[in-house]
């Protein structure tokens, strides 16, 4: 009996249970939500009142620092224009406030009144001043915090404030306070907003004032959680993680900014809430393994081994054997589809892979059968001189030379050969060619050892001389030179074919490497060419170097090609 297939319809039914659960799962969580939300309103209530207290003592102490100006402002107007000893009492008694200074218009100080401390003679700068393009009667300027720097041996951490007040003779003065800031300082740290909420201060641009943490904002070791959220309006408002209460102070451009933590304002009831929730989510997360298990081993699975399958083709398709991927009766009709279209596609790569052979072999038959002709006829020429010169000798010898270069070419039908014969090949050529011009040119090999073992195409460099011998150097009065040299180059064999001949021009450089099939002017070296291209890829083949007047280098690159290896190249 067939066993039955788990189908797919079984699976959808499943995930629809599964979706009515989550839609049960996110009912509760909304209602809770809405609990939350409730408390979340209570809290952003006494988050505003936090910050609200610190405010107003912060106010109430600036309030504070204002009456104080008055009091110098009447000073100065019943002394007319010089202060008494009422300044210096203040300083003393008051411990909070650390000097009084008074500058002219010009911003400067024309007396100061410090306590029991003493005014340095020389200082570096004056950061209690604070210089405005203008200022306004009765308004009250406060500085960031800093270090005192005017008194001697005492550098406390203040604040300053300044006001503008009217001096004797119509002139204006400007009082400066510089006041502790660690009064300031200690209000902000006594304000708690749960476990782990704090105030701060901010300046109206953002820039924060004072933080209960500032030396490990500013060391970088920690980053204020308000970073880049707005803070120019005043009120509350909610981020993901953050209650976040912002109030500026009414005498100065000041704000206090308070922050706490949602998860730090949850009561015992929704601790309680959560508790139960979280039995329900248990239960439901139970369930939904149990479906994701269901689905994993019913489809999941299957499909993986099947993605894997594919992946495994893709790497060696022709050597690849499929295994059938058992499944649902979907998968498995998929499985079967696929093993189909596997199997054709490898009966394709095989025949296209002999019609390449075949095309490669044809290809290569052909642009041999060009050379072997057009270098025979050559040849033959030039013992017909001999003769004709009645250079018997001479023929005989050239005659011997052509059969040990017949002898090279055939090689048993190889295309490959050793480098070391293809130099015997090229040195029979030049000696037949120098019977030929009466040595009216020299020629020289340099050729590393280790490139003999080597293989490469056969008749690779006749051609290549022999252009150099009728286009570069029958040309010429002078005598002629060619040099070969062969060497190694990294993981190719490089072969250099130089001669002091006319030269050509870059154009004439790149017309003999793109020759026509009825163009008879150096078609042997588009042949050698084209046959390393075919046996080597494109990134290897020749390439011409050449001035007028100058004489003509060509280069031919081939891969190492070991003895053992070069069967092999013949195949492919």
């Amino acid at each position: 009996m067939k066993k039955q297939k788990t189908s797919l319809s079984f699976i959808i039914t499943t995930l629809v249970v599964g979706l009515v659960t989550l839609f049960l799962l996110w009912s509760t969580f909304y209602f809770f939500s809405l609990y939350v939300g409730s408390m979340k309103q209570a809290a952003h209530t006494s988050s505003e009142q936090a910050v609200t207290q610190a405010s107003n003592t912060i106010s109430n102490y600036i309030g504070d620092m204002q009456e104080i100006m008055s009091l110098i402002e009447k000073d100065l107007t019943k002394s007319g224009g010089s202060t008494g000893q009422t300044l210096e009492t203040l300083c003393s008694v008051r411990s909070d406030l650390v000097a009084v200074y008074i500058y002219d218009e010009q911003g400067k100080l024309v007396d100061s009144h410090t306590g029991t401390h003493t005014l340095k003679e020389h200082y570096l700068k004056d950061l209690s001043y604070i210089e405005l393009d203008s200022y306004s009667p009765g308004v009250l300027y406060l500085s960031e915090p800093h270090v005192e720097s005017l008194l001697q041996d005492y550098y406390p951490w203040v604040v300053s404030i300044l006001q503008e007040i009217p001096g004797a003779d119509g002139q204006k003065l400007r009082v400066v306070i510089d006041i502790r800031f660690s009064k300031i300082s200690d209000y902000v740290d006594d304000v708690g907003i749960g476990q782990h909420g704090y105030c701060f201060i901010t300046d109206s641009n953002g820039e924060i004032i004072y933080h209960p943490q500032q030396q490990l904002l500013y060391s970088g070791l920690k980053t204020e959680a308000t970073e880049g959220l707005d803070l120019s309006h005043n009120g509350s408002f909610e981020t993901e993680e953050l209650i976040c209460s912002v109030l500026a102070l009414d005498n100065c451009n000041w704000k206090v900014v308070g922050v706490s933590y949602i998860s730090e304002l949850v009561t015992a009831k929704e601790m309680e809430l959560v508790g139960n929730i979280c039995v329900m989510l248990t239960i439901i997360l139970l369930t939904t393994m149990v479906v994701s298990v269901l689905v994993s081993r019913l489809v999941t699975n299957p499909v993986q081994r099947l993605i894997r399958a594919m992946e495994e083709f893709e790497k060696d398709a022709a050597g690849y054997v499929y295994q059938p991927v058992e499944g649902t009766t979907e998968i498995e009709a998929l499985s079967q589809s696929y093993e189909h279209m596997v199997r054709k596609i490898q009966k394709l790569m095989k025949q296209v892979r002999q019609e390449e052979i075949s095309l490669r072999k044809t290809e290569l038959k052909a642009l041999q059968a060009q050379i072997n002709p057009h270098f025979l006829y050559n040849t033959l020429d030039a013992i017909g001189w001999l003769c004709e010169e009645e250079r018997c000798q001479d023929a005989v010898e050239m005659v011997n030379a052509l059969a040990k270069l017949f002898r090279i070419s055939i090689s048993k039908g190889h295309e490959l050969i050793p480098i070391e014969k293809e130099v015997e090949h090229a040195r029979s050529y030049l000696k037949i060619q120098n019977f030929r011009y009466k040595n009216q040119f020299s020629y020289e090999f340099q050729v590393e050892e280790d490139c003999l073992q080597y293989y490469c195409n056969k008749i690779t460099l006749q051609p290549i001389i022999e252009n150099a011998i009728y286009h570069g150097l029958d040309r010429m009065v002078d005598e002629g030179r060619i040099l070969i040299r062969i060497y190694s180059e990294g993981e190719d064999v490089v072969f250099r074919v130089e001669d002091n001949g006319v030269g050509m021009s870059e154009e004439q450089c790149r017309s003999i490497l793109h020759k026509e099939p009825g163009d008879n002017s150096g078609i042997g070296i588009k042949n050698v060419n084209d046959r390393i291209k075919i046996y080597f890829g494109k990134e290897y083949g020749l390439s011409i170097e050449s001035e007028l007047d100058e004489g003509t280098t060509v280069i031919i690159r081939m891969p190492k090609v070991e003895e053992n290896a070069a069967a092999g190249w013949e195949k492919v």
